[in-house]
Parts: C-alpha cells; sequence; structure tokens
C-alpha cells in the first residue's frame, strides 16, 4: 500500500454489559494490578466474580449506571480521522483499540489492519499521561499480538502522552475558566476552591514508571497559570481501593482541605482523563455527595468530543504519519 498509514488509537474500553464484569475483571488484574499487587494466579477467577459482585451492586445503586466511555471514544476515533482526512484522504485510516474489551483488544484490531493490507502503524494512545499502567498496558497487548510474525510492520511510530503539550493545557484553562464565569457572580474569587483531578497512582510499582511525575508536572503548569487569580487550587487524586500506598491527598481529602481554607464553591476539573468513565462520573460524585451539604460547587465533564481537541489530536500525530509516508 506503500503510503498508506494505520493509527492505532488505544484506550481502557469499560464495561457495556453488566454480565461482561468478571470477564473484563480477570483482564485488568492479570494486565493491570498485577503490576503492583502479585496474585497467585488461582486466586484470580474468584477475586474477578467477588469484584463483579461488588461492582453490580454500584452501578445498580447508581440508577442501573452504563459507562458513556466506548460510545464517546469512538466519536473521538472519528473525530481525529476526520481531521486527518483533509490532509491525507483514504491514505489513513484510524482503529480503535481496548486494553480489555473484545472484539477490541489489540491482538483483534491488528489483524484486521494487516487484513486491510496496512504495514505501517502509529501506535497512539489516547491517554493523559504514560505510564505501565496506561500506554504501556497497550505496548504490552501489542507487542504478544506482534510475537508470532512482526515481520508484516515495516514501519512503525509512538505517540507519547500529551499532558505537556501547552495547546491541550490551555484547552483545560479555557474549560475552567469558562466553568467559573457564573460563580464569580456569587462569590470572590478568593472563596472559588479548583480540584484538578487526576488519576490515582500507587507509589510502588515494582520499579516501574506509575504516571506520578508527569500527573503532578501536569497539576503544577495548570496551577502555575491560575493561582494568581483562584489562590485555592489542589490535587484531587482519584485512587482506587486496593491495597498498598496511594497518591494523596485523594478527592475526598481534597475537597476537606479547600472547605476547611474557606471554600464555598469548588470546581471539580478530572484533567488526568479525555474520555469520560465510571471513575469522572461515579467517583468524583461520590466525593461532591459528601460535601454537596457545605458549598456549592461544579463538576466539569472531560473535554470527550470537543472538536478543538481532535483538531489538536489529529495535528499531534502528523507529524508521524509524514515520516511513515516519506
Amino acid at each position: 500500500m506503500g503510503d498508506k498509514v494505520a493509527v492505532l488509537l488505544c484506550g481502557y474500553g469499560e464495561v457495556e454489559h453488566y454480565d461482561e464484569f468478571a470477564e473484563y475483571n480477570e483482564r485488568s488484574f492479570k494486565l493491570l494490578v498485577s503490576k503492583s499487587i502479585k496474585f497467585p494466579d488461582f486466586s484470580i477467577p474468584f477475586l474477578s466474580k467477588r469484584l463483579e459482585r461488588a461492582q453490580r451492586k454500584e452501578w445498580h445503586a447508581a440508577n442501573h449506571y452504563h459507562s458513556p466511555h466506548n460510545d464517546i471514544f469512538e466519536r473521538q476515533r472519528q473525530g481525529i480521522e476526520e481531521n486527518l482526512r483533509e490532509t491525507y484522504g483514504d491514505d489513513v485510516a484510524v482503529f480503535k483499540a481496548f486494553n480489555f474489551v473484545p472484539p477490541y483488544l489489540p491482538e483483534q484490531v491488528l489483524r484486521e489492519i494487516r487484513s486491510q493490507g496496512f504495514d505501517k502503524l502509529v501506535v497512539y494512545p489516547w491517554l493523559v499521561v504514560d505510564s505501565v499502567f496506561t500506554s504501556g498496558l497497550a505496548l504490552e497487548q501489542i507487542n504478544k499480538a506482534l510475537r508470532p510474525d512482526p515481520s508484516w510492520v515495516k514501519d512503525l511510530r509512538y505517540l507519547p502522552s500529551f499532558w505537556e503539550r501547552e495547546d491541550f493545557q490551555q484547552r483545560l484553562l479555557d474549560q475552567i475558566e469558562e466553568a467559573i464565569a457564573p460563580l464569580q457572580q456569587k462569590y470572590a474569587p478568593i472563596q472559588i476552591g479548583i480540584m484538578l483531578c487526576l488519576h490515582g497512582c500507587p507509589l510502588e510499582a515494582k520499579g516501574q514508571e506509575t504516571g506520578v511525575r508527569e500527573s503532578t508536572a501536569l497539576f503544577y503548569a495548570l496551577q502555575e497559570k491560575l493561582i494568581r487569580k483562584y489562590p485555592l487550587i489542589t490535587p484531587g487524586w482519584m485512587n482506587h481501593p486496593v491495597p498498598g500506598k496511594w497518591t494523596t491527598p485523594d478527592v475526598d481529602q481534597a475537597a476537606k482541605n479547600l472547605i476547611t481554607l474557606g471554600a464555598e464553591a469548588i470546581v471539580f476539573v478530572p484533567i488526568g482523563f479525555v474520555t469520560e468513565n465510571h471513575e469522572t462520573q461515579l467517583d468524583i460524585g461520590y466525593t461532591i455527595d459528601k460535601v454537596k451539604d457545605q458549598v456549592d460547587y461544579v463538576h466539569l465533564p472531560t473535554l470527550n468530543d470537543d472538536p478543538e481537541l481532535l483538531r489538536m489530536g489529529a495535528e499531534w500525530i502528523k507529524p508521524l504519519i509524514d515520516e511513515l509516508r516519506s
């Protein structure tokens, strides 16, 4: 196919139907949780089913919650592909891969890419921060899928995470300012707390990068641009209920800290994600339920299929596509 390039947009994926919880959890334990906690192989099916029962109960209690993640991710894939087609026409196609959700597991999607005759590939984790728990999962699964026959991939490029890109940070800042504007009719800027919600990280992961350094750097980059106008800014780490030492303060503690300092309103901003999921909706929602009688609040969505984000997302990989086509 010569100058044709396949872009593999990688994400987590989320459960579509409650009866898929156990299978999803088993993949998660083997690929994700085992990076920080070692489980005996024989215990994983039992733990997966135990977690499934808790998840069913939780999502049922949340008004029969259904994650919007996969539908949003597909719109993001389409939006990035449409932006790329303005430059490359049909010579570039964007495929999606999910870490845990068939039929879009990396091995399945790579077979489809190969069957369509592509032999040049851009691996594009659609994740804010690189770590062993994010893009590392995609790379691990891609390498496993290529192991029997890697020769069909003639050339490949990889786009690292985009947390440090100025245009991405500016889009987040614009979104935050838009959310704060209505609150300024009621509160002084010093009374408005801003919680920048980040993907929680275990502090120990067998010597591997957890994403804590990059996530912290993203927080400080945004704080630097906001703090002179809005002094009450804190990170809020969205930790998982898994044993071990995790990043602090978690979202509950961060909210308490802001209230202690005099916040009359809190803006919850999930900056560690670009696709809405049960963490950005349910987990932040639980914290809001605990403090909503004490403060006013705004719960911002992730950027999702924001046209500006998708335009930027296409621009970031054009240099890599050009390298493969040259």
